[in-house]
């Protein structure tokens, strides 16, 4: 295993998804009180953990079920399922959901669009289980694939068993298998987002006091562009927000708070903007190398070429405590020797960043290019030297 140390090459932010979780255990700023059962802050554009509170304890998911529901949904749109001009019929079921609705009945068939905006800006139930029907033909087959999605994204401690969030025993979630499912959800489908922005919607024919989004940070922070609210009894007052602050000279960075279990609407909604709000001030962001800039040319053997540019096809970025910027070094740590033939994209070792003596991140590299295998004497030239080492 070789390891190389170089130093910190720019302080500027760029947003990218990089497999990253998770702050070491170094000298971190100590969150403010945040009056939830638990919660969770996430910077997406690093995909770091930045501050948690019990984030692994199971529970109620009430209405951010729908996140789910809106990820097959989505995915059923990219594979032309369905498309968002066709139109649903309502069944006896959907119309006679409890909860919050989006006055829709019987004798309506109703546009996916219009019943995307339902379910997402009204919290609608009813839209919610008409698109559960739409696209898996029944509520039972739909809560199957969402269980399958949910194991396929890797949320071990979550259970579904409907598709809109009222509580039903073992409808179990965790804030962190949440902050899995809401970066996925961006992530995945970004040409989508732009509902869980959307700041009032009514449908023509119901009521007018039903189209504000519940989401009040849509209305009170312009940063604030998603995601969803939820709540029941048993699940207090819960909100999945995300922002995306452009800071100067800095760039875009988008975090995302997970607040579960306040006592009221305003609470759920003053402790994500508090939660929030600390991750932009207590935290910088870095860019350490832009989208497919070598982090360095290792010494490759029996290829056309005797150098290997290696890196990441993204930017590769980090989150360190306000101040500690320029303390960073990094290290690439990868098997030697590397030997050809070598295909882009192919993963050749680790990036690791360090705060001093402890470990910030460890990011995947891989080869930024392709390199075929030398002739003959080549091969055979390198096949001495290596023996001889």
């Amino acid at each position: 295993m070789k390891t190389v140390k170089t130093h910190l090459q720019a302080l500027v932010l760029s947003a990218a998804l990089v497999p990253v979780w998770g702050l070491a255990q170094i000298a971190q700023p100590q969150p403010p009180e945040i009056a939830a059962r638990n919660y969770l802050l996430i910077d997406v554009t690093a995909n770091q953990i930045l501050a948690s509170k019990e984030p692994d304890v199971a529970i109620e998911q009430a209405s951010l079920t729908k996140l789910m529901t809106g990820y097959l949904v989505f995915d059923a749109l990219r594979t032309k399922k369905i498309t968002l001009e066709q139109t649903l019929p309502v069944s006896e079921q959907a119309w006679k959901m409890p909860g919050s609705r989006m006055f829709i009945d019987p004798k309506m068939q109703v546009k996916v669009d219009d019943l995307l905006h339902g379910m997402i800006v009204q919290s609608g139930n009813d839209a919610t289980m008409a698109l559960a029907e739409g696209v898996g033909g029944s509520k039972e087959n739909f809560v199957r694939l969402m269980n399958e999605q949910a194991k396929a994204l890797g949320m071990k401690n979550t259970s579904y068993k409907n598709p809109e969030g009222l509580t039903e025993p073992g409808h179990l979630t965790t804030a962190r298998d949440l902050s899995i499912l809401a970066t996925r959800l961006m992530h995945d489908f970004p040409q989508y987002m732009h509902y869980y922005a959307t700041k009032q919607y009514r449908y023509p024919g119901t009521p007018a006091s039903n189209s504000n989004n519940r989401n009040a940070l849509l209305f009170r922070d312009p940063t604030v562009d998603g995601l969803k609210t939820g709540h029941t009894a048993a699940a207090g007052y819960c909100l999945v927000a995300t922002a995306k602050r452009d800071m100067p000279n800095v760039g875009s960075r988008r975090l995302l708070s997970i607040v579960l279990g306040t006592a009221s609407e305003n609470a759920r909604s003053g402790e994500s903007q508090k939660l929030l709000n600390w991750g932009y001030t207590a935290f910088d962001g870095v860019k350490l190398f832009d989208a497919g800039q070598p982090v360095e040319e290792a010494r490759l053997w029996k290829g056309q070429k005797d150098a290997l540019k290696i890196g990441q096809e993204s930017a590769i970025v980090v989150t360190v405590p306000a101040g500690s910027a320029g303390k960073l070094t990094t290290q690439v740590v990868r098997k030697d020797p590397l030997v050809a033939p070598i295909a882009k994209g192919q993963n050749v070792g680790s990036l690791k960043v360090l705060l001093g003596a402890d470990t910030v991140a460890e990011v995947p590299v891989v080869a930024l290019e392709d390199v075929p295998e030398a002739g003959f004497f080549g091969r055979l030239w390198d096949a001495i030297r290596l023996w001889i080492m």
